[in-house]
């Protein structure tokens, strides 16, 4: 629409599959930039043989900035004329141009206002994604009737930004859309990883943190793409 947006991107560094290379697509907490959670997050490093971009946001209206003054990502479908969902269909179309991607293996990342954007993701964008992480953030609700996919879950029990209780309520409706089976649960650490249905995972990471994006947790996010391909 005649708006000009900006993303980072790393080329994967190591050989891709036949198939092609796995693309994650990164987002910021609201007031972020891309710049900064390239170097914070360093998924390019942790996963060399993906292509990964981190987006940026353009200024946006949250109930913590009213006037809309930092960038960040629309709240809900059709939020904002949905520009950052047709921003994600532009950058995976560019990517699927530019570099050998396997479409099977799409996923998005993100961290507090960028996490609920993830849901818009999920709830609009489902058939394109094999996997979500969100990290930080409520936003569980929009996703009650989408189709399943495996999330990698992160809550903060001493978030002071983004209420704790309701970052458990976005997990209960994520349980609920995947059907795990908490009998069959496995923990590692900090996490707690769910089957559900027709081979998704709910992981949960509940941490004695806040509202950061605990390092811990990036190599057993990585791991857990790797564990998934889109169910078509």
């Amino acid at each position: 629409d005649g708006v000009e947006r900006t993303a980072i991107i790393y080329p994967n560094t190591k050989p891709a599959q036949k198939a092609g290379a796995p693309l994650v697509l990164g987002f910021h907490g609201h007031g972020g930039r891309a710049e900064f959670v390239a170097r914070r997050w360093n998924l390019h490093t942790l996963w060399p043989e993906a292509v990964v971009i981190y987006l940026q946001g353009l200024p946006t209206a949250t109930p913590r900035d009213r006037d809309g003054g930092r960038p960040g990502w629309q709240l809900i479908p059709g939020g904002q004329n949905d520009r950052d969902v047709r921003f994600v269909d532009a950058v995976i179309e560019q990517a699927r141009k530019q570099y050998k991607i396997d479409q099977d293996r799409i996923y998005a990342i993100g961290h507090s206002n960028g996490a609920r954007f993830a849901n818009v993701l999920w709830k609009t964008r489902g058939d394109k994604f094999a996997a979500f992480c969100s990290a930080a953030a409520q936003g569980g609700l929009m996703i009650r009737d989408a189709a399943p996919r495996s999330i990698f879950a992160i809550a903060g029990e001493n978030d002071q930004i983004v209420r704790y209780d309701g970052q458990v309520r976005s997990i209960e409706v994520y349980r609920g859309v995947l059907k795990t089976d908490s009998s069959k649960a496995v923990t590692r650490g900090y996490a707690k990883i769910e089957p559900g249905i027709n081979g998704t995972e709910l992981v949960t990471y509940l941490h004695p943190g806040g509202h950061e994006f605990p390092q811990d947790a990036w190599p057993l996010v990585v791991e857990f793409f790797k564990r998934h391909s889109r169910k078509r």
